[in-house]
C-alpha cells in the first residue's frame, strides 16, 4: 500500500511539471502577431497542406506564396512583410506547433479529473491572454487537415469552452474532436459541418441555430444529471426506497429524504447526531440510521424514534435491511456485526470473526447469507439462521470498503483500499473476475437490478459502470469530488451518489429512456392509438373521456367528454377524418359505438347492437368496415359485428367464440379479421364471407390481445391475468395455422400487443406495469421499458415505426422513441382517469379517450386544443406542468434564457442534414435533437439510413 501512494504521488507531480512544462510552451506566443494564426491557417487550407509542421519549418515555402497569401487578407504588400513574414513569427510559430506534438497536451486527455488543477492553473495563467486563445483556436482548426493535432486541438476546444470564450458564429467546418468534454459549449449560429466528433460529452451544449451537415459525431455523451444541494457537509450515503419515489441522504448530523421525480426535499430528520449511513426498510414503513454507537429505527413518515438499539461498543459504519425486512445488521469499528430483530427490536446475535474494523455489509437477496467486509482486507459470507462462518474470500491487498451481491445471489462484488474491484463466486468462494482500479480507493460498489453492469467509485472523483460479463467499461460519470456511495434505484434507470463537495446526483443510466409522459387522465388509460400519419395520438379512459395529442409537442388537442359511461376502445379511420369509440362497463347499461367527426367535434352516428361491454373496435384498412368485438367472461353478447361504415349499418355477425370478445384485428389486407376471446381462444374469420377459417388453440388464459404483422404472415396475440399462469405472447405462421414461435419474460398477464410497421419488432403491455419489446425473428427481448406505475392497457407503434405510445391503469400516457430512447417532452392534459385508447390519426395529430367522460384533440405540430367536443364548450387549453428547467427563446432567436444553474443541451433552428449522432451506446440521438428545436433537412431520408 505505502508503494502505491508513492507512485500515485510521482504521477501527480509529473502532471505537475507537466503544466508547468506547458506554460512555459505557450509564453513565446505573446510576440507573435495576432494575424498569423488567421493567415497561415487560411492559407494551409486552400493549399490542402496535410504535413503544416513540415511546411512551416521551410520559410522559404511561405516566401514562395507570399502573393497568394496577401490575396487572403487584402493585406498592403508593406503590411504582409512586416507582419506575416517577419522571421520571428514563422520561427517561433513553428517552433511551438513542434513542441506542442510531442507533449503530453498531444497525448492526453486533459478534460478528465486528473488533469483538473491543471486546467485550472492554466485557466488563471491564460485567461486574459488573446494571443493563447487565438492560438488555441489556431489548434482547433488545424484538427481539419493535420490528424496529427487532434488531441491538442481537442484539449484546446475543452478550455476554450472552460474559460468561456466566445465561440459563437465561429468556422469550425471539418474540425475533428475526440476524447473530450464540451460541456456547456455555446456554439450559437457556428458552422460544424463536416466536422467528427468521437468520445465527446455534449451535455448542456448550445446548437441554436449551428449549421450540422454531414455531421459524424460517435460515442457521444449527453450526461445530463439531477443535482440536490441542500447538506451543509460530506454526504455519507445514499439509500432509494424500495418503490423507487424516495431518496434518503445522511450527513451533518440530519437525514433528507428527497422526491425523486421533482428532486425536492419530503423531510428533514434530526438528531442522533453525525449520521454515516442510513437504510430504508422494504416496506418504507421506517428507516434505520447510525449514529456513533448507536442505531435508530424511526417511522418513515413522521421521522419520530422507534427504537434505539444499543450493543456496539465503537462508532457504527453501516447499517443494512434483509430483502424481506425483518433482519437488520449494523458493522462497526469494534470488529462485529450485530443482526436485530426488527419486530421484536432486539439482537438476534452478534458475529466476532474479523482482525479490524467492518466497514460494508450486504445481505443475499434470499436472506440466508450475509456478506462482510473489513479493514483486515478479508470478505467473511455468513449464514444468517446459524451465525456460522460459510467461507472467507481472500485476495484483495487493502482493506474492504464495500460489499454488492448481484440480484441473483451468485455474484458478490468487492471494492478495496488502493487494490482493485472483484468479482466472487458465491458458491465456490473463487474469485471470477478482477477489475483494476489503478491504485485508486474503491469507496462504493452496486449491482444494477438486472444484474448485467456494476457501478463502482473511483478516488479519481469519478463513477464508473462496468459490464461485468464482458469486463468492458461501458461509461464513466463525472462531476463530483471523492464520491462515497451510490445506489441503484429499483427499476435500474437512475444512479445516485453522494460526495464530500455536499452534493447528491442523479445520474440517467438506461440506453432506452422515457421520452415523454402525459399525465391528465383520471382513471385507467385503457387504450392508444395512433393516427395512420403519425401526428395525433388517441387516448380512451375509465375517467369518461377521449382525448386527443400532438405527438411532437406533447399537447393536448382536444378533448371529448362523454357523461354517461367509462370509454373503452378508440379507433381511427384510415383517412384520419374520423375517431370511432366504444363506451360501457362491466355492469353499465350503455354498450355502443359513437361515429365522431375528428375537425367538427361533433358526433356523427351512434351505432347501437351489441347488449354487454364493447371490447374492441378496428377499422378495416380501406375503412369501409368497422369490427367491434364485445362481451363478458360471462356475459350473454359474445358476437363480432362488422359495420358499413359509409351507411353506418350493420351488415354481418360473426358467431362462434363462447365467451367475450376482448380483441379484434383485420388484416393489413383486408381479407381477414382475428379475434381473441376470453375462452382462450383465437379465430380467424373471412370477412367478406362472414365465416370462421381458423381455429388457434394453446393460451391456457385469456387472449386479451391479437395484431397482424405488415406483411400478414404472422399473428401475435397476448395472454393472461394478473394472477394467472399463462404470461406468453405466442406468434402464429397464418400460413400453416402452427404456433411458431413463444415470447416469455413478463411477470403477469399481457394485455396489449403491437407489431412495428416493419414487422421487425413486437411490443407488448402487461399487468407487471412493464413494456417490452421483441425481436421477432430471433424470438429474444431487446428492451424493457419501465416508467408506469400500474398495469400497461394499450401500446401503439405509430405508423414510421419511430415512436410507440402506451396507456396505463396510472392514468398516464407515454411515448418512447424506438430508434433513440431519449425524451420528447411533455404531453400534458386534464384527465381524471384511466387510458383506455390512444389512436394515432393518418395525419398525426392525435385523439385520447378516457374516463373522465371527455374526448380531447390535440394538434401534434402547434401542441394547441382543436376543438372540445363537451357540449359546444370552449376548447380548453392545457395547463403545462413546470418543468425544472424554464426557458423561453430570445426574440433574435440568439439563444435560449436558462433559469437554471444546470444547463441544457439546445439545438433550436440548428440546420442539420444527413450525417450521424449516435451515444456511445449506438443509440441514434436524432430525436434528442429534434425535441430540441433541431430541423433535420431529409429527416426521413435520414431515420431510413440509420435504420437500414
Amino acid at each position: 500500500m505505502g508503494n502505491s501512494r508513492i507512485k500515485y504521488k510521482k504521477e501527480q507531480q509529473q502532471i505537475l511539471e507537466s503544466e508547468n512544462d506547458l506554460h512555459l510552451v505557450l509564453s513565446p506566443l505573446g510576440d507573435l502577431d495576432e494575424q498569423v494564426f488567421d493567415v497561415i491557417f487560411l492559407f494551409l487550407k486552400q493549399q490542402k497542406i496535410q504535413d503544416c509542421l513540415e511546411f512551416l519549418s521551410i520559410e522559404v515555402n511561405l516566401r514562395n506564396h507570399k502573393q497568394q497569401i496577401f490575396q487572403l487578407q487584402h493585406f498592403s504588400q508593406m503590411q504582409e512583410e512586416q507582419k506575416v513574414f517577419e522571421h520571428n513569427n514563422i520561427t517561433k510559430l513553428s517552433n511551438i506547433i513542434k513542441q506542442i506534438i510531442d507533449h503530453d497536451f498531444n497525448r492526453n486527455n486533459y478534460s478528465t479529473p486528473t488533469y483538473r488543477k491543471i486546467r485550472e492553473n492554466l485557466i488563471t495563467k491564460i485567461s486574459q491572454d488573446k494571443k493563447i486563445i487565438q492560438f488555441f483556436l489556431f489548434l482547433v482548426n488545424l484538427t481539419s487537415i493535420d490528424h496529427r493535432f487532434i488531441q491538442s486541438g481537442s484539449n484546446s476546444l475543452n478550455l476554450l469552452v472552460e474559460m468561456k470564450v466566445d465561440l459563437t458564429n465561429q468556422n469550425f467546418q471539418k474540425i475533428r474532436i475526440k476524447d473530450s468534454s464540451l460541456i456547456g459549449a455555446n456554439f450559437f449560429k457556428c458552422d460544424l459541418s463536416d466536422s467528427e466528433f468521437d468520445n465527446v460529452i455534449i451535455s448542456g451544449m448550445n446548437l441554436n441555430k449551428a449549421k450540422l451537415f454531414n455531421c459524424k459525431w460517435k460515442n457521444l455523451r449527453i450526461n445530463e444529471v439531477m443535482q440536490l444541494n441542500s447538506h451543509e457537509g460530506r454526504i455519507n450515503s445514499v439509500n432509494f426506497s424500495s418503490d423507487g419515489k424516495s431518496l434518503a441522504s445522511s450527513s451533518d448530523y440530519c437525514i433528507r429524504f428527497w422526491d425523486v421525480k421533482t428532486g425536492k426535499i419530503k423531510f428533514v430528520s434530526k438528531g442522533g447526531g453525525n449520521t454515516k449511513s442510513v437504510c430504508l426498510s422494504p416496506n418504507c414503513a421506517t428507516f434505520a440510521q447510525c449514529c456513533g454507537k448507536l442505531v435508530y429505527l424511526r417511522n418513515f413518515k413522521t421521522g419520530k424514534q422507534i427504537s434505539k438499539l444499543i450493543c456496539h461498543t465503537k462508532n457504527v459504519n453501516k447499517i443494512c435491511y434483509s430483502f424481506d425486512g425483518f433482519t437488520l445488521a449494523s458493522c462497526s469499528d469494534d470488529n462485529s456485526f450485530h443482526l436485530w430483530d426488527v419486530k421484536a427490536r432486539q439482537q438476534q446475535a452478534q458475529i466476532d470473526g474479523h482482525s479490524n474494523t467492518i466497514r460494508s455489509l450486504c445481505f443475499s437477496p434470499v436472506c440466508s447469507t450475509l456478506a462482510s467486509g473489513s479493514y483486515d482486507q478479508s470478505i467473511c459470507l455468513w449464514d444468517v439462521k446459524t451465525g456460522q462462518q460459510k467461507a472467507k474470500l481472500n485476495g484483495h491487498t487493502g482493506g474492504i470498503l464495500s460489499v454488492c451481491f448481484s440480484p441473483d445471489g451468485l455474484i458478490l462484488a468487492s471494492g478495496s483500499l488502493f487494490d482493485s474491484i472483484r468479482l466472487w463466486d458465491v458458491k465456490t468462494g473463487k474469485q471470477k473476475a478482477k477489475l483494476n482500479s489503478q491504485t485508486s480507493n474503491a469507496f462504493s460498489v452496486c449491482f444494477s437490478p438486472d444484474g448485467t453492469i456494476l457501478a463502482f467509485t473511483r478516488d479519481d472523483k469519478s463513477i464508473r459502470l462496468w459490464d461485468f460479463k464482458t469486463g468492458q467499461q461501458n461509461t464513466k460519470f463525472e462531476g463530483h469530488t471523492y464520491v462515497f456511495s451510490i445506489c441503484f434505484s429499483p427499476d435500474g434507470y437512475i444512479l445516485a451518489s453522494c460526495s464530500d463537495d455536499n452534493f447528491i446526483r442523479l445520474w440517467d443510466v438506461n440506453a432506452v429512456q422515457q421520452k415523454a409522459q402525459i399525465d391528465g387522465h383520471s382513471n385507467s388509460v385503457r387504450s392508444v392509438c395512433f393516427s395512420p400519419d403519425t401526428t395525433q395520438l388517441a387516448s380512451a379512459s375509465a375517467d369518461n373521456s377521449i382525448r386527443l395529442w400532438n405527438t411532437k409537442t406533447g399537447q393536448q388537442k382536444a378533448k371529448l367528454d362523454y357523461s354517461n359511461n367509462w370509454v373503452n376502445t378508440v379507433c381511427f379511420s384510415p383517412d384520419c377524418t374520423t375517431l370511432a369509440f366504444s363506451s360501457g362497463q362491466q355492469f353499465g347499461t350503455d354498450s355502443s359505438i359513437h361515429i365522431w367527426n375528428v375537425k367538427t367535434g361533433q358526433q356523427r352516428a351512434k351505432l347501437n347492437c351489441h347488449t354487454n361491454w364493447i371490447n374492441s373496435l378496428c377499422f378495416s384498412p380501406d375503412g369501409a368496415t368497422l369490427a367491434s368485438g364485445s362481451g363478458q367472461q360471462f356475459g350473454d353478447d359474445n358476437s363480432i359485428r362488422l359495420w358499413d361504415f359509409k351507411l353506418e349499418q350493420q351488415k354481418g355477425k360473426l358467431d362462434g367464440h363462447t365467451s367475450g370478445i376482448l380483441s379484434v384485428c383485420f388484416s393489413p389486407d383486408g381479407v381477414t379479421l382475428a379475434s381473441g376471446s376470453y375462452d382462450n381462444s383465437i379465430r380467424l374469420w373471412d370477412v367478406k364471407k362472414g365465416l370462421q377459417i381458423a381455429k388457434f388453440d394453446g393460451h391456457t388464459s385469456r387472449v386479451n390481445s391479437v395484431h397482424f404483422s405488415l406483411d400478414s404472415t404472422t399473428l401475435a396475440s397476448g395472454s393472461g391475468q394478473q394472477f394467472g399462469d399463462d404470461n406468453s405472447i405466442r406468434l402464429w405462421d397464418l400460413k400453416n395455422g402452427q404456433q411458431k414461435g413463444k415470447l416469455d419474460g413478463h411477470t403477469s398477464g399481457i394485455l396489449s400487443v403491437c407489431f412495428s410497421p416493419d414487422g421487425v419488432t413486437l411490443a407488448s403491455g402487461s399487468y407487471d406495469n412493464s413494456i417490452r419489446l421483441w425481436d421477432v425473428k430471433k424470438g429474444l427481448q431487446i428492451a424493457k421499458l419501465d416508467g408506469h406505475t400500474n398495469e400497461i392497457l394499450s401500446v401503439c407503434f405509430s405508423s414510421n415505426g419511430n415512436t410507440l405510445a402506451s396507456g396505463s391503469s396510472d392514468k398516464s400516457i407515454r411515448l418512447w422513441d424506438f430508434d433513440t430512447g431519449q425524451e420528447k417532452g411533455n404531453l400534458e392534459g386534464q384527465v381524471d382517469s384511466s387510458v383506455f385508447s390512444l389512436p394515432f390519426s393518418a395525419d398525426t395529430t392525435e385523439s385520447t379517450f378516457s374516463n373522465d367522460k371527455s374526448i380531447w384533440l390535440k394538434n401534434v405540430k402547434t401542441g394547441k386544443n382543436v376543438l372540445s367536443s363537451n357540449n359546444g364548450k370552449k376548447d380548453l387549453q392545457t395547463q403545462s406542468k413546470l418543468s425544472i428547467f424554464k426557458s423561453k427563446v430570445d426574440l433574435e432567436g440568439v439563444t435560449f434564457l436558462l433559469i437554471s444553474q444546470q444547463l441544457i443541451f439546445q439545438s433550436q433552428g440548428a440546420l442539420i442534414l444527413k450525417g450521424e449522432f449516435v451515444n456511445f451506446q449506438g443509440i441514434n440521438l436524432h430525436t434528442l435533437f429534434i425535441q430540441r428545436g433541431g430541423c433535420f433537412l431529409e429527416s426521413n431520408l435520414a431515420f431510413q439510413k440509420q435504420k437500414n
